[in-house]
């Protein structure tokens, strides 16, 4: 499911979810991810000053990916920049993907 997040505490709050779905402890998630538990404790009450590397390991752990919808143009400039560091293009995310086989 798709959700927006437009705080740190809405993301917190996807990640305590996400946690509490899985039937997962806090200092478990902390331990598995190599985190404190304090640190996971911040992330899901909206820190807003968390490391933002650390809060990528927590998302993997829960097994929550996280997306970013941006401008046309941006896409193009961030295909461009890819390109020039020599990293692979982005995928298309399956709903774009699946929209494009409608039509065609």
């Amino acid at each position: 499911m798709r959700i927006s997040i437009h705080s740190p505490g809405d993301l917190g709050l996807a990640v305590r979810a996400a946690r509490r779905a899985g039937n997962v402890r806090l200092d478990d998630l902390a331990a598995v991810a190599g985190v404190s538990k304090q640190f996971t404790s911040d992330v899901e009450h909206g820190k807003p000053t968390v490391r933002l590397g650390l809060v990528f390991k927590l998302l993997c752990e829960l097994g929550v990916r996280l997306e970013l919808d941006i401008p046309e143009d941006a896409a193009r400039e961030l295909a461009s920049l890819r390109t020039k560091h020599g990293q692979p293009p982005a995928s298309k995310p399956a709903s774009q993907s699946s929209k494009s086989k409608q039509r065609g």
